[in-house]
């Protein structure tokens, strides 16, 4: 049997993936063990978190009050539990009958005591390592979804599968997309009316959008709504899709459109609508993509579907003909609230192109939008067409010249949730403020690896030049934003020194936690951000706070683990934008908690020893256009790496040209998810590759030799 065969064997069987603890069979009798229906999860028990958003308006509000203010310096640490992957955590874990049930990266998932951490089971889907190239941004999962007695979630390479909550025992497991494909799962499932609704990624290989319901009892697919049209006569196409297809031009179905739809809904039972957020275009060079026009549709958009049925209801596209991976798929949440004196049911998003938006979810139409951060790809949104108002030198395969866009393609704000405390009316932004240059390359081709994204990645590489890179860590920051979102106006702000810090929590207590990328997580007071309490976590929390209640007492739980895109890509700014290193723990915190973290390992960084850089600028820059292609996105920019993956110029491997052809060539390394690139470099193309490594590491080593020379000092003299 293949290792596939016996992985999808084992998901359906429940042997050897499970791990049941010796608490399960010890676990409290008096815990009630009821199910979660609709009804719970609209109901939104104070104590319990039972969906990722808590509620389906996705608010990410706990009316919990105990902590406050005035009693926020009792909390402690309650306890911890290490994870066995130092890859990125990303995950909301959910809180239902006294147990914490969390996903970790490579779609695992476990279940804890809430009140004690001691473990109760744990279950492995044994995704294949080598899936790993098919993501974009690490091998995280951002949680769980539960309704009825089971658990769902959905694998990095697929598969959505069902769990029995008590026991973690799969019940059923389906393949939701095409496994050879280039597409993978990340995010949450969300539950209405008894379905399962699970998207995917790969918008940056490939994929072609879309999201499906399968029934929460049986796997048997419900619906499936397409995010972009198929080839032109291929398939037999609904209304919405037809109308799409009139927005697309040339070949784009060869490249599959993108559109992917791989985080944020939210859902109105009173309207039974269910919102997504779709992303990017595949590749992002429109040019490329349909022919440098048309709206591209539904790309980069807010679609309401009836999730009953599965049928289209309306959208609002945020950016049309996007060209930047200004997706949006960043957190959607609902509110009702009054605008100009009357009640407003409302939906509200920042995606990453910089505006905040302020929706009727009745119908789509644009109530308000406003940048929160600097904006320069458009001056404004036109309120009468809901479109941006762009500026010319944005649209840079038009103009041909370089475009630095702010914000850029890490976006304004990414994945990491926003939270609304409706006492404040004020919303949270995790926010971004980082540029990104969008170089146009005449001669980019698809490839069947690598980011396919249609723009000169090797140039923008960064220089090997202190006073450059100085001036871009200085220039790329983050903030924790309050945002009035009636008034459209930012109302106050936490600044950090890097981006790419962790979600957001409210609570009825007049508190918002958040996790930084350098480490700390802190509380601060919801009406004018002042910090009251913080705690040293050792490494970076990207994932987003919950609170839930047991026996009176208020807890806060949360993942820490340093990852995602940021801690893999942008590598030259790693060191200042937060902790090139990763402890995978969940954090859980109680007044007068007295738990303590045991000291973290120490962080040993091999020397920069490289051997002598020989080849001719020509290879070399080969090299560079290549590794920017194909390794720069896991391995770093410029061949900086951070500790999620090895730092490559200070790899005893670049010294030895066929153990790097064993791995890079014949992927002697795949079950660690390095796998081979011979089906789009050859071997001698590879070997540029190692030269470009080999001259940046040399590089680098003549930096720390100048600073370290610089630093020493001068001799006493006699």
């Amino acid at each position: 049997m293949t290792r596939r065969g016996r992985t999808v064997a084992v998901a359906m069987a429940g042997i050897a993936a499970v791990t049941t603890m010796a608490a399960v069979a010890t676990r409290p009798a008096a815990r009630a063990q009821g199910v979660v229906d609709a009804a719970r999860i609209t109901a939104g028990a104070p104590g319990e978190w039972l969906s990722t958003g808590r509620t389906y308006d996705e608010q990410r509000f706990s009316p919990l009050s105990q902590l406050t203010p005035a009693t926020i310096a009792t909390l402690g640490l309650a306890w911890s539990a290490d994870l066995d992957t130092a890859r990125g955590q990303e995950a909301t874990p959910l809180m239902i009958d006294g147990a914490l049930y969390v996903s970790t990266a490579w779609s695992m998932v476990k279940a804890y005591d809430a009140r004690t951490g001691q473990p109760l089971w744990s279950y492995d889907p044994e995704v294949p390592r080598e899936t790993l190239i098919k993501a974009c941004c690490d091998a995280v999962n951002r949680g769980v979804a539960a309704w009825g007695d089971r658990l769902f979630v959905g694998t990095l390479d697929g598969r959505l599968v069902a769990l029995d909550r008590h026991s973690g025992k799969p019940v059923w497991s389906v393949v939701t997309l095409d496994q050879t494909g280039n597409a993978t799962i990340t995010g949450a499932p969300r539950i209405v009316n008894g379905l399962v609704i699970i998207g995917n990624g790969g918008a940056e290989f490939g994929a072609r959008g879309y999201v499906t319901a399968y029934d929460a009892a049986t796997g048997k697919q419900a619906w499936r709504f397409y995010t972009v049209p198929a080839r032109p006569g291929s398939e037999r196409e609904p209304e919405y899709l037809k109308a799409a297809a009139a927005t697309w031009f040339g070949d784009y179905w060869k490249q599959g459109g993108g559109g992917t739809v791989w985080d944020a809904m939210a859902y109105d039972p009173a309207l039974d609508l269910l919102y997504i957020g779709v992303g990017n275009g595949s590749p992002w060079n429109q040019a490329y993509r349909s022919e440098g026009r048309g709206d591209n549709l539904y790309l980069s958009s807010i679609v309401a579907i009836h999730a009953k049925t599965g049928a289209y209801a309306w959208h609002y596209q945020t950016t049309p003909g996007d060209s930047w991976d200004f997706t949006a798929t960043q957190h959607i949440m609902l509110a009702d609230v009054t605008i100009d004196g009357r009640p407003r049911k409302v939906l509200m998003q920042a995606p990453k192109n910089g505006f905040f938006y302020v929706l009727d979810r009745t119908n789509g139409k644009l109530i308000s939008a406003r940048n929160y951060v600097p904006v320069n790809w458009a001056t404004g949104i036109d309120m009468q067409t809901g479109r941006p108002i762009e500026t010319p030198e944005a649209r840079y395969y038009k103009t041909g010249k370089p475009f630095i866009g702010s914000p850029g393609a890490t976006g304004a704000h990414s994945w990491q949730p926003m939270a609304f405390d409706p006492n404040t009316g004020l919303v949270f932004i995790p926010a971004n403020l980082a540029a990104f240059p969008y170089i146009p390359d005449p001669a980019w081709k698809p490839a069947k690896l690598g980011f396919n994204v249609g723009i000169d990645l090797g140039k923008a590489a960064m220089p090997a030049i202190p006073a450059v890179r100085d001036a871009a860590a200085a220039a790329t920051t983050g903030a924790l934003i309050a945002w009035d979102p009636i008034a459209q106006q930012e109302r106050w702000r936490v600044s950090y020194q890097g981006p790419w810090n962790g979600g957001l929590l409210a609570t009825g207590g007049g508190l918002v936690f958040q996790g930084s990328a350098a480490g700390e997580f802190a509380a601060f007071a919801a009406a004018d951000g002042r910090k009251l309490w913080s705690f040293a976590a050792q490494t970076g929390i990207v994932a987003a706070p919950i609170s839930y209640e047991l026996d009176g007492q208020q807890y806060i739980a949360v993942l820490a683990g340093w990852g995602g895109v940021w801690a893999l890509a942008p590598g030259t700014l790693i060191d200042k934008s937060g902790p090139a290193r990763n402890i995978s723990r969940l954090l859980v915190f109680k007044a007068g908690g007295t738990a303590t973290l045991p000291p973290p390992p120490p962080l040993d960084k091999a020397p920069l020893d490289p051997p002598p850089s020989t080849a001719t600028p020509q290879v070399i820059a080969a090299g560079g256009d290549r590794f920017a292609r194909f390794c720069g996105v896991c391995h770093g920019d410029a061949a900086v790496g951070g500790t999620l993956v090895p730092d490559l110029r200070r790899s005893g491997v670049i010294n030895d040209a066929a153990a790097w052809q064993a791995i890079v060539h014949g992927g002697a390394l795949k079950d660690n998810g390095m796998v081979g690139f011979a089906s789009v470099m050859t071997a001698s193309e590879i070997e540029t590759v190692r030269h470009y490594v080999i001259k940046r590491a040399n590089e680098d080593k003549a930096l720390e030799q100048r600073n370290t020379t610089a630093a020493r000092p001068a001799s006493r003299k006699s």
